[in-house]
């Protein structure tokens, strides 16, 4: 009976269980789930519908799910990213630091002379953006904070994995419209940095998912900026931005401003002394017992 409950799992389980295998195919599976959702949105629900919303809220719903269920039945083990016990604190906690820190960012630049509001448009594209920042929010963190982060992190350390994901994050706006290498790179080091340092703070998701989705919503539907690129959508206030690109971010939007870069980095700079304070840093997984 004690050989049994201490044999060591067969070929098969050690080759799923290992962290390479399980980041590629938790990946995929809610990359695949959440593309075909979203497809399905925009063939379902008209734009700028509170259905629209409804239907975004469902596929990052679904995303959670998957990522629960590949937890739970593929890595075999409790659900610590995502407890709802802790929900009701972190999420709200997470939307009120991205929309202080994006209004933060927004006075400064206005303060420099680069940015005004011109009028108060109404309630614009609500639908949209909040759709737009629940899916984008989710999904993203799930990706890139709990899948690649956390498995990248327990093969190859705490470092490693959070300067591989913040430039990965970086290098997926490259694609956006407006992108230029110094937009990816203040990617990297604003929103890679500091929603890295928000997860690794508490282990939990909910932090970053509610940063990434207010940060989102208030740049697009607030402050009416593109959000990573494209054009800008139509939101609560009129403004306009004018001058040098590294103050107003260019036609990626304010993401790319050097005083977004200084403000999110300085924020997550200030989470990664928590981290290292609670010693919550992890070595790669070769100096590990």
């Amino acid at each position: 009976m004690d050989d049994l409950q201490t044999a060591k799992p067969g070929i098969v389980r050690r080759i799923v269980a290992f962290p390479l295998t399980l980041m590629i195919v938790e990946f995929l599976a809610i990359a695949v789930a959440a593309s075909a959702a979203t497809v399905g949105l925009k063939g379902l629900s008209t734009q700028g519908t509170a259905g629209y919303f409804l239907g975004g809220l469902g596929v990052a719903v679904l995303a959670i799910l998957v990522y629960l269920a590949c937890v739970r039945w593929i890595e075999r083990t409790p659900n610590h990213d995502l407890p709802l016990a802790t929900m009701g604190k972190d999420l709200p906690l997470g939307l009120l630091a991205g929309g202080s820190l994006f209004t933060l960012m927004t006075g400064i630049v206005a303060l420099l002379g680069g940015f005004t509001v011109d009028r108060v448009n109404g309630i614009g594209a609500l639908w949209a953006m909040l759709a737009m920042a629940v899916t984008s929010g989710t999904i993203e963190e799930l990706l890139f904070r709990g899948i690649l982060l956390r498995h990248i992190e327990a093969m190859l350390g705490t470092w490693a994995a959070l300067a591989i994901t913040s430039a990965l994050f970086g290098v997926a706006h490259l694609a956006n419209p407006g992108a230029s290498l110094f937009a990816a790179f203040a990617i990297a080091m604003e929103a890679g940095i500091l929603l890295g340092a928000a997860y690794l703070w508490k282990r939990r998701l909910w932090i970053p998912i509610g940063i990434h989705a207010a940060w989102n919503f208030t740049q697009g539907w607030v402050f009416s900026v593109p959000v990573s690129g494209g054009k800008a959508p139509e939101g609560l206030l009129v403004t306009t931005r004018e001058g040098p690109d590294w103050l107003t971010g260019g036609a990626f939007g304010l993401e790319a401003s050097v005083i977004a870069m200084l403000v999110a980095t300085a924020a997550g700079l200030f989470l990664l002394v928590r981290v290292v304070g609670q010693g919550g840093i992890r070595p790669p997984m070769w100096m590990r017992r």
